[in-house]
């Protein structure tokens, strides 16, 4: 099997309030970019990784990750406006594959336990999204910023990355997605993760799978201060 590991690390991370992208951010002695190619190199699941990043960051990655200083092949590609441009700009780049892991850089403690169980499912469902079930009570808000209803909680999960698909079904989405975006723009529909495009533009049904509540996503500061107590609980440093 051949499964490629696209990595997004093209986000301006705004509400960090940073004057470098969170992406680029040391927790520790590391950058939150690296714990997560780290975590996909050590894997013996993965073929090759393309690490998806803005122009002026290309070079640098390239060096940094590529060229051969990684055990695996290792590609950086430009991203785009929005997160599933950058998606696509990836798959478009692939000639053959399997299956393909989209996770987000700023999720930097990704395991190798999520990262089988997520093969697992995909090899069997096609499709597959990690997630926990959600701790809190969730509200769906009016218009108005009224509560309108309180799904049942058993049934609310929060999701995360890596997301993973079989190549040719995800391919097929996007494609599907890029060909109608002006329309789903013109309708107020927002695409946040890659689910959505596999929800919206195929009949296959998207898997949940247990991720794990360390695999946070680096947001805000106060992230940074939770991802540090979080390495020093998982490398004890």
């Amino acid at each position: 099997m051949k499964n490629i590991a696209i990595i997004l690390a093209a986000g301006q991370g705004k509400r960090m309030n940073s004057t470098t992208k969170k992406q680029f951010l040391l927790i520790k002695e590391k950058t939150v970019l690296q714990y997560s190619v780290e975590a996909f190199i050590r894997s013996d699941i993965i073929s090759e990784i393309i690490i998806v990043t803005s122009a002026d960051e290309m070079e640098e990655l390239r060096r940094e990750y590529c060229n051969g200083l990684t055990s695996k092949p290792c590609h950086v590609v430009e991203g785009g406006k929005e997160r599933y441009h950058s998606v696509y700009h990836a798959l478009k780049t692939i000639e053959e594959c399997d299956y393909v892991f989209i996770h987000d850089a700023a999720r930097p403690f990704i395991t190798d336990e999520i990262l089988t169980r997520s093969y697992e499912a995909v090899l069997k469902y096609r499709a597959c999204v990690t997630g926990v079930p959600s701790k809190d009570t969730v509200k769906i808000a009016s218009e108005d910023g009224y509560v309108e209803k309180t799904p049942d909680r058993n049934k609310v999960w929060v999701i995360q990355t890596p997301q993973v698909f079989s190549y040719s079904l995800i391919r097929q989405a996007y494609e599907s997605l890029i060909s109608q975006e002006e329309e789903l723009s013109q309708l107020g529909i927002t695409i946040t993760d890659d689910a959505m495009v596999a929800e919206r533009f195929t009949d296959v049904p998207v898997k949940l799978v247990e991720g794990d509540y360390h695999n946070i996503k680096i947001t805000t500061p106060e992230d940074i201060e939770l991802a540090e107590v979080f390495c020093r609980s998982i490398y004890g440093n």
